[in-house]
């Protein structure tokens, strides 16, 4: 899955993604980016959230 990684300000492919439900309930997706290793997320649904 591709994010934006905001200290490489580059579309990455994420590593490590994980579905997670943030604070205010809505679904994000959580991952690792494979160049610097800065949290990378994503907002919205996913296939890996069903």
């Amino acid at each position: 899955m591709e994010a934006y990684c905001l200290k490489c300000r580059e579309k990455r492919e994420m590593r490590d993604p994980q579905p997670i439900t943030m604070k205010n309930g809505k679904p994000a997706t959580q991952g690792v980016c494979p160049v610097c290793g800065t949290k990378m997320f994503k907002i919205g649904k996913t296939p890996a959230h069903a």
